[in-house]
């Protein structure tokens, strides 16, 4: 069992045009290190920060598997599939790129837009291009983990996930919460499993070891023979909204 820490302050952070600030997870665009190009099937992590009546312009992207999650803001996606909607906290947008998709991503509004882009690798390439999203209200997640995505063949094989699980081609899984202050929750990392988690607000204690504020993350590996048991505390003044992404063990 392993856990490493990383701090938000050694995320690289580019500021490419005056609309936009992102904090990078792993090397992207003219950020690359060797070191840190990816985590399992995790490739990009980026924290966005969109002003208002701005964003990205029609762009593309091929045999990734592409999540969009909504932060602060409203975020208006178009593709060249012929989707066009608004979506706003805690909402998820979806992307199987495949063998190609074009889209926007747009903050057409007056105030600051903040989401999380995350892609994954696919477990195969040249899969048909999807798109798709959900609209998941704070119920969900309050006080709980929410099981926001996992792999197709998990997806079909088990009736009890919870509604609205987003099924992607990966063997992997996203959870979120947003816990009050002082809040427990437990969770069973698998053998063979890693996790990276991100803590999005506030601050977070895992299993009393590695204590996360806001946008600091943390890569945690179990063991190849035993399950890891860990516990997800938040703070007890600050609460806690937090992102895990488990997969299986490179």
């Amino acid at each position: 069992m392993t856990m490493k820490y990383i701090p938000a302050k050694n995320l690289h952070v580019s500021t490419p045009t005056w609309w936009l600030e992102s904090r990078f997870h792993f090397s992207f665009a003219e950020y690359y290190n060797p070191a840190n190009e990816e985590f399992g099937v995790l490739r990009v992590l980026n924290d966005d920060l969109v002003k208002p009546k701005a964003g990205f312009g029609t762009h593309s992207h091929r045999d990734m598997e592409i999540f969009t999650y909504i932060v602060d803001g409203k975020l208006t996606h178009k593709d060249s599939i012929g989707t066009s909607e608004t979506l706003g906290r805690g909402s998820v947008q979806y992307m199987s790129a495949g063998t190609g998709i074009r889209h926007s991503e747009m903050n057409n509004n007056d105030s600051l837009l903040r989401f999380l882009q995350i892609w994954i690798k696919p477990d195969q390439r040249g899969l048909k291009p999807n798109y798709g999203s959900r609209v998941f209200k704070k119920e969900d997640r309050h006080n709980k983990l929410q099981h926001v995505l996992t792999d197709f063949k998990r997806y079909e094989n088990e009736k009890d996930l919870g509604e609205g699980v987003i099924p992607i081609h990966q063997d992997c899984n996203m959870y979120v919460s947003e816990a009050d202050p002082g809040v427990n929750q437990d969770f069973l990392l698998a053998k063979k499993r890693q996790a990276y988690v991100v803590c999005i607000e506030g601050k977070l204690s895992v299993s009393d070891s590695v204590h996360l504020e806001t946008r600091d993350a943390v890569e945690i590996k179990a063991g190849k023979t035993e399950n890891l048991p860990l516990q997800f505390k938040a703070d007890a003044h600050a609460g806690a909204h937090f992102l895990i992404i488990e997969m299986a063990l490179e």
